[in-house]
């Protein structure tokens, strides 16, 4: 094949978008000839390719957008060391079904004992199956709707929170919120009611959620729209940071440091 040929496929390829056979195409005319492939079997290996370039750029765009705060899988959770956890559920929201049907997740228990890991890992596998995600803190949350509000922009934020078909709002309940965040955070569930799904995480059994957001009445309609469709999950655990330093002997336990003090 002369050069000025391959430059003219190539230009043919980047002016359809097909950067990947642009890129790839002389080693993959190389491979080709030397096997002796069909003309099928060839154009599916560089639309193969393609796909899966393009495939690749959209994954690592939406997990861009998603700003998580590290990556995590549920491959690397430690389901042995949270017993009280339902295995079989996780992994059927790992299948992202519950966001085709709208409902929400509720990760509730103790700090330590893997809801965030939890969380970032179905918003990644979320990602992966084509579903725009956004990661953020209760407070985070909380400080972005105050600052749009005071700059009257509240309702174009509150668009923007809309439209993701996944939302993560992490640590709800480690610091309380005041009325005018528990009337911005309600105004967003309120936005995204079977509309999107949520996926949250807190440290707070719902029972406590008026005292987190000051105010039962609207921690009741916050819980009723949140609750109507949903999955709770109640983790129930050591957390893994204490259990890490006992090991490293750096913290002991309530009832061994109580035996030493008596003895």
């Amino acid at each position: 094949m002369s050069t000025p040929q391959l430059e003219r496929l190539q230009a043919h390829c980047q002016r359809l978008r097909l950067y990947q056979v642009a890129a790839e195409l002389p080693s993959l005319l190389e491979q080709a000839a030397k096997a002796e492939r069909s003309y099928t079997d060839f154009l599916e290996e560089v639309l193969r390719r393609e796909v899966q370039a393009k495939t690749d750029k959209h994954l690592a765009m939406r997990l861009a957008m998603a700003r998580f705060p590290f990556q995590k899988t549920l491959e690397t959770f430690d389901f042995k060391v949270q017993p009280s956890i339902d295995v079989k559920l996780i992994r059927e929201l790992g299948t992202g079904r519950y966001l085709e049907q709208g409902e929400n997740a509720l990760f509730l228990g103790p700090p330590g004992v893997g809801k965030t890991h939890l969380a970032v890992a179905l918003g990644i596998a979320a990602c992966e199956q084509g579903h725009r995600v956004l990661f953020t803190t209760a407070m985070g949350l909380l400080a972005t709707l105050g600052k749009a509000l005071s700059e009257n922009r509240l309702e174009d934020r509150l668009k923007v929170l809309a439209q993701p078909q996944l939302l993560i709002i992490d640590e709800i309940g480690y610091i309380p919120i005041d009325r005018q965040g528990a009337n911005l955070f309600f105004q967003l569930i309120s936005r995204r009611y079977e509309k999107g799904s949520i996926l949250l995480t807190s440290n707070q059994s719902l029972g406590a959620w008026g005292d987190v957001f000051g105010d039962p009445v609207i921690a009741t309609a916050i819980l009723d729209r949140l609750l109507h469709h949903s999955i709770t999950i109640n983790i129930k655990g050591e957390s893994y940071r204490l259990r890490e330093k006992r090991k490293a002997g750096l913290f002991k336990s309530p009832v061994g440091a109580a035996a030493q003090s008596e003895s």
